[in-house]
């Protein structure tokens, strides 16, 4: 009965993730059409509304009311959202201009990131399987982004940009995946879906007059406002699996899962844009998950001495 609880998180997670990349195909074509800022900010204003209600009918079934967080926790989310914000706006920003496996692949330095920041701010252990896995993964995201630089990826100054504002993204979102499991552990998932696009919207808006559009106008037509509307519902969907999943695994367990959006974004990138696979691409997908496969597999008694963590220098 306990393989079950333990694989239900990882799921819900893997799920979440499936479903954030796809919605970064959708955002990647809305943000070519109508510019990053109108894409994130409509994204965001609908994903608040879509969540409140799903959090309210949530409530409603449970014969609850919803109850409005503390200032303290108000404040947790306000932090968050701002983080997410900024790690958003430049990861869009620079997957505009870079392909899609690239993008997601060179974003996988934050799980690495992530997994020695909840060793320290959270007590969590670094466990050989997380760590070896991490590694296994990280190996992967490499020999893809050395495939994509030795194509030439980097040879105009747009697209050196673009990495830049990935690489940076990434530093962000190491930090909003600590956060994350801190913020899941004192609030529901669909508290914290709904204060992310909520305090987004609100961080956005004041600068809408000048940087944003209103759907109608312009290039902001049927086909851009389609793909934002999806992007939205995906985004609201994707933020709940993992706020349950989040809430219920530690992090180490589930940082690995994140290197499985690689695949999905390979897939976009060649359905949607037209992005080849190359070998090394290829190559690199293999190495991802297995790294996926060995940080959640649970096995028998080697398995689960890996889990009794490193040495306390190493385990923060």
């Amino acid at each position: 009965m306990t393989r079950p609880h333990h694989l239900a998180p990882v799921l819900a997670a893997a799920a979440g993730i499936a479903t954030f990349a796809i919605m970064d195909a959708l955002m990647k074509g809305a943000s070519m059409a109508v510019g990053v800022f109108t894409a994130l900010l409509w994204r965001n204003v609908l994903g608040a509304m879509l969540t409140l209600a799903a959090w309210w009918a949530a409530e409603r079934l449970k014969g609850r009311r919803i109850v409005w967080p503390e200032r303290a926790m108000l404040l947790v989310h306000a932090v968050r959202a701002a983080l997410v914000c900024a790690m958003a706006s430049l990861f869009f920003w620079g997957l505009v201009r870079t392909p899609m496996a690239v993008g997601m692949g060179l974003s996988f330095i934050a799980p690495l990131i992530a997994l020695y920041l909840s060793a320290l701010f959270l007590g969590e252990p670094i466990t050989r399987r997380a760590l070896g896995a991490s590694l296994i993964a990280l190996l992967g995201v490499g020999v893809v982004a050395a495939g994509r630089l030795n194509e030439g990826l980097a040879d105009s100054l747009e697209s050196r940009l673009g990495l830049g504002a990935i690489l940076t993204s990434a530093v962000l979102y190491a930090g909003n995946l600590v956060l994350q499991r801190h913020q899941a552990q004192r609030a529901g998932p669909g508290e914290i879906a709904f204060f992310q696009g909520l305090f987004i919207a609100l961080y956005m808006l004041p600068l809408s007059p000048w940087l944003g559009m209103m759907p109608g106008r312009g290039a902001f037509d049927g086909y851009a406002a389609a793909l934002v509307v999806g992007a939205g519902v995906l985004a609201s969907l994707s933020l709940a699996l993992l706020g349950w999943g989040w809430a219920r695994a530690e992090a180490h367990r589930l940082l690995p899962v994140e290197y499985s959006a690689f695949v999905w974004s390979a897939l976009m990138g060649y359905l949607w844009f037209h992005e080849g696979l190359s070998p090394w691409t290829l190559g690199g997908v293999a190495l991802i998950v297995a790294g996926v496969w060995v940080g959640t597999a649970r096995g028998g008694p080697r398995a689960q001495a890996d889990q009794e963590g490193l040495p306390g220098e190493l385990a923060g």
